[in-house]
């Protein structure tokens, strides 16, 4: 069991504001995850960098730093930055942010970012509201959502802005921020002497199910709930982190024994015909925070491995649960999972589909073998040659 000790001093006040809070970034660098869209040379880095943003929509899972990203534009751009929450503004906050910024752009020439959080919440009457402003330049939107904007944004929306997708972060990315935010001395828990399990960083960082919100304030949770021991040490261990989170952790090593094993389990489940036992090693999987698309790709391989020409609506049964896995996210893919695990298991078995390595190996043993003549293409030299004959 390894152990790491963080921070120096002593506990003092709490603050008013949660870890997460705290420790949102303040600049791109600061920034951890979504590498794909903030990675040196990517367009919307570079956006940020030259103070040239169209209008955005910033789509991911809950804790993937939407507002983060956000809150690192408002510090770094020369506009004028100003927010509203879709869940308790209305049309009259919207007319007053925008005449604002009309005033403001006349009177300076100064450009408005206008943030609208979790904007899936705006009804199309309010949305619509902000269209002509987009339009016309008055407002740059920066909308954030949870849900995907194809559906729950209008299309001339979101035809005037850039959707960048956010993912879930890594158990890497969210060790990452704990480890920063234990030693943080002026924003994180570097004042408190922690001395903490990376078993239960580890814990954490598997059931915050890549949100860094979730992260943070479980760490903090246990860091303030801990009582320091007669050193003045406070040991954050895995067994106090469950009781955090109210989950317990089982054995379970994504990258050992356990990870193989308890995938082994449900393939041979699902072979078996056994759907209760299939769900149980899903549930193990999906609980002790195995990567839902690891399973969601070995459902698909066995649609067309063990299910096969048996019941080919298998492939696409599989193919659904993976895709509604990507489009949703967890916990409510678990239904989807759970539901083509259910089919795959009670479908017919055939593995006829294996016929293919066979030829395989006939074709690795063969080497090079001429196509027969009554097998070539007809189109040229059916005459001459005889090619198609037969």
């Amino acid at each position: 069991m390894q152990m790491r000790m963080f921070g120096q001093g002593k506990l003092g006040a709490r603050s008013s504001q949660p870890l997460a809070a705290r420790m949102r970034p303040r600049s791109l660098d600061e920034f951890v995850g979504q590498e794909h869209i903030l990675g040196p040379g990517k367009p919307l880095r570079r956006m940020i960098e030259a103070d040239q943003l169209p209008s955005l929509i910033l789509w991911g899972p809950p804790g993937t730093g939407k507002t983060s990203l956000a809150a690192v534009i408002a510090a770094t751009t020369r506009a004028h930055f100003t927010s509203l929450s879709a869940v308790t503004s209305g049309v009259a906050d919207l007319r007053r942010a925008v005449e604002e910024a009309r005033k403001r752009l006349q009177a300076t020439a100064q450009r408005t970012i206008l943030l609208v959080d979790e904007i899936h919440r705006f009804n199309k009457a309010q949305q619509d509201a902000l269209l002509p402003h987009v339009e016309d330049g008055t407002i740059t939107l920066i909308g954030t959502t949870t849900q995907n904007p194809y559906f729950d944004v209008i299309a001339p929306l979101v035809s005037r802005s850039r959707v960048f997708q956010l993912v879930a972060l890594s158990e890497e990315h969210l060790l990452e921020l704990m480890r920063r935010a234990l030693s943080d001395q002026e924003r994180g828990l570097g004042k408190i002497p922690l001395v903490v399990e990376d078993e239960a960083l580890l814990h954490i960082a598997r059931l915050a199910g890549g949100d860094a919100r979730v992260a943070l304030n479980a760490l903090e949770a246990a860091a303030l709930a801990t009582p320091a021991d007669r050193t003045g040490k406070v040991h954050i261990t895995r067994s106090i982190v469950e009781e955090v989170m109210q989950r317990r952790a089982i054995l379970y090593d994504r990258n050992g024994d356990a990870h193989y094993d308890t995938i082994s389990a449900f393939i041979k489940s699902l072979r078996g015909s056994d759907p209760d036992a299939a769900l149980y090693w899903l549930a193990k999987m999906l609980y002790a925070g195995e990567d839902p698309r690891f399973i969601a790709r070995r459902m698909v391989i066995f649609a067309s491995e063990d299910v096969g020409l048996a019941d080919p609506q298998a492939l696409l049964v599989a193919v659904a649960a993976a895709q509604a896995l990507e489009l949703v996210g967890l916990p409510e893919a678990q239904y989807n999972l759970a539901e083509a695990a259910i089919y795959l298991a009670t479908a017919p078995k055939s593995n006829s589909v294996g016929g293919y390595f066979r030829a395989l190996a006939d074709v690795e043993r063969e080497g090079k073998v001429e196509v027969p003549l009554h097998l070539r293409d007809a189109s040229r030299d059916s005459i001459a040659l005889g090619h198609g004959q037969g």
